[in-house]
């Protein structure tokens, strides 16, 4: 069923973002009085008197502004317009029609995509001062104050109300992909290779994505999402109240959601970071299958088998993940990296039989018994599977205390040499004798 996407457009600092984030129910799209902060398309699922709908936000339309993405902004909110099944022009009632206003009014003119008005920043709801945008052309203006909530039901009524009768309904649920990394490693260029278009602004300036950027596709005729992330930096350099520092926020956010984590790393640099362990690290510690990709491999002048040694002396806490090296630059494998995705995701969400495990469990004990401690000896009764991505064991022993660390990583090898949990992380939970 085919899901109607509501795309947010306008000048900049006309309240896009807050008007985004109140409809959708959380803080999705950065807010901040920097005009130009939202660079990309920022996807939510939001709904209104039964309608579901994908709401669209949008970097502000300046054609005088001398910002250096201004060009990919105006590319990126075109797009937006022509994929949208309604879009939102939102002005600012307490500055007037402005000349920015009226030539975004002509883009949207020119399209065939119905148009809903809305004058924000009415806190006192002054409906008289929404009269002058009559003069856009684009019908009755609403009247809106998103930080008071006023207007807010006549705007939403005025959306789903221009819905067209077309098997609009319930998307099948997304398998979530974040793509993450330090800034700079060719994260939005992956995505665009994946997905085989531009939805992501591209640059060779740092940090250029800052929002999470979602990006829906289908592979293999199943539903996937595409998480373009902000670059993950040193965290002493980001001050936590800033853009940036949301921006990290934001993808420490998208990596607790995803269902499968993508670390890209720039393989021409010829060395892993400090801040690629770092985001892998946060990968493992949140129990996402992941795949790591090496980017820019078309420059790099190192050997595969050297660079994956090398991975696996740097990753040493994740030595299960799988890597591929690729070129988002010319292509070369990328066409690869969704069957790893797919095979990452499914051994994560592998599920064994009580009886296949204990038996496992037997043969791990026979070559190596428990750990004793002042002459008492653990003891495991038997082993369960809890719950899966990430795989979790519950080991149900007489002494949860003498089960140290050591022989946790020992049955994780065995278990790993019997069962393919390549690419994700697993979890033993040990419970004694009248734990919960």
């Amino acid at each position: 069923m085919y899901k109607p996407v509501v795309a947010v457009v306008g000048r900049p600092n006309v309240g896009k973002s807050t008007f985004f984030n109140k409809i959708c129910g959380k803080r999705i799209s950065i807010v901040d009085d920097t005009p130009g902060v939202t660079r990309d398309r920022i996807y939510a699922d939001a709904d209104w008197a039964g309608h579901t709908f994908t709401l669209v936000d949008t970097g502000g339309l300046d054609e005088h502004s001398d910002d250096v993405f201004q060009a990919d902004i105006k590319k990126q909110a075109l797009l937006a317009i022509n994929e949208a099944d309604v879009v939102v022009f939102l002005v600012d009632g307490r500055v007037g029609v402005t000349p920015n206003d009226e030539e975004v009014a002509e883009i949207l003119l020119k399209s065939k995509t119905p148009v809903v008005l809305v004058v924000n920043k009415l806190d006192n709801f002054d409906v008289d001062a929404t009269y002058e945008f009559y003069s856009l052309g684009l019908g009755t203006p609403y009247p809106l104050s998103v930080m008071q909530s006023k207007g807010i039901g006549d705007v939403l009524d005025a959306i789903v109300g221009n819905f067209k009768e077309k098997n609009f309904g319930q998307t099948t649920s997304a398998t979530k992909i974040a793509i993450v990394g330090r800034p700079n490693v060719g994260k939005s260029s992956l995505v665009n290779r994946l997905i085989g278009g531009e939805r992501v602004v591209v640059s060779n300036v740092e940090g250029t994505t800052r929002d999470a950027v979602f990006v829906p596709f289908k592979y293999n005729k199943k539903e996937y999402a595409l998480v373009d992330t902000a670059g993950l930096r040193r965290q002493r350099s980001v001050e936590k109240v800033s853009v940036e520092g949301y921006s990290v926020f934001r993808t420490m956010s998208a990596i607790d959601e995803a269902d499968v984590a993508v670390i890209v790393i720039d393989g021409s640099v010829g060395q892993i970071t400090e801040q690629d362990v770092r985001v892998a690290g946060y990968v493992h510690e949140a129990g996402k299958p992941s795949v790591i990709v090496v980017n820019k491999w078309d420059k790099a002048s190192m050997s595969k088998d050297k660079f994956t040694a090398y991975l696996k002396e740097s990753l040493s806490f994740m030595d299960y993940f799988k890597v591929i090296f690729v070129s988002a630059l010319t292509g070369a494998s990328t066409g690869q990296i969704m069957a790893l995705v797919e095979e990452v995701y499914d051994n994560a969400s592998r599920r064994i039989t009580t009886g296949a495990l204990n038996d496992l469990l037997h043969d791990a004990i026979l070559n190596f018994e428990p750990p004793a401690h002042n002459g008492v000896r653990a003891k495991i009764k038997y082993i369960t599977q809890a719950s899966t991505n990430p795989p979790t064991f519950v080991l149900f022993v007489n002494n949860a205390k003498l089960i140290n660390f050591s022989y946790k990583r020992y049955l994780e090898n065995r278990f790993r040499e019997r069962i393919d949990f390549s690419g994700t992380p697993i979890t033993f939970v040990i419970k004694g004798k009248g734990d919960e």
